[in-house]
């Protein structure tokens, strides 16, 4: 897979980030189905509402060993209040430099204010227990995303 869209299918590529009670490497998640969701900016409202509701799914996601993680470009202290803020049980990963978000393709023109902007479309991508891409969801609704996402999970 290219550094560009990823395809339905294909392996996705290892990568490493910062996050909230340490650090990230995909390939550790091998062996079990893994979550995704890139969201644009913590502490806003829909991505406040997101959070919250893979918070109150979490226990099924975990029961059929699925971990989630949450991504945005916020930094580690604006994460760690969002997730003790939220009391959310998974970890908020930093992608400062874009590197996640190039790999997923993400990054889109949007309108903030009035004016475009560079900002992350909120997406998700299932990772099955191969390492392969199974599911994506692009420019999603926050509200009642996180359970469309654990039917897919139940679907593996």
């Amino acid at each position: 897979m290219s550094t560009t869209p990823s395809a339905v299918g294909l392996a996705v590529p290892d990568f490493s980030l910062p996050a909230t009670g340490g650090g990230f490497t995909l390939s550790a998640h091998r062996g079990k189905p893994l979550v995704l969701y890139f969201y644009p900016k913590d502490s806003t409202p829909g991505c406040t509402v997101e959070a919250q509701q893979f918070r109150d799914l979490h226990g099924e996601f975990a029961r059929l060993g699925c971990a989630i993680y949450g991504i945005s470009r916020d930094s580690i202290r604006s994460h760690e209040n969002f997730k003790g803020k939220q009391c959310l049980p998974f970890e908020l990963l930093v992608d400062a430099d874009e590197l996640a978000c190039r790999l997923f393709d993400v990054i889109r023109m949007k309108n903030m204010y009035g004016k475009q902007v560079l900002g992350i479309q909120r997406s998700t991508f299932l990772i099955d227990k191969d390492g392969r891409l199974a599911r994506e969801w692009r420019a999603v609704r926050a509200d009642g995303h996180a359970a469309e996402v654990l039917a897919a999970v139940k679907a593996l």
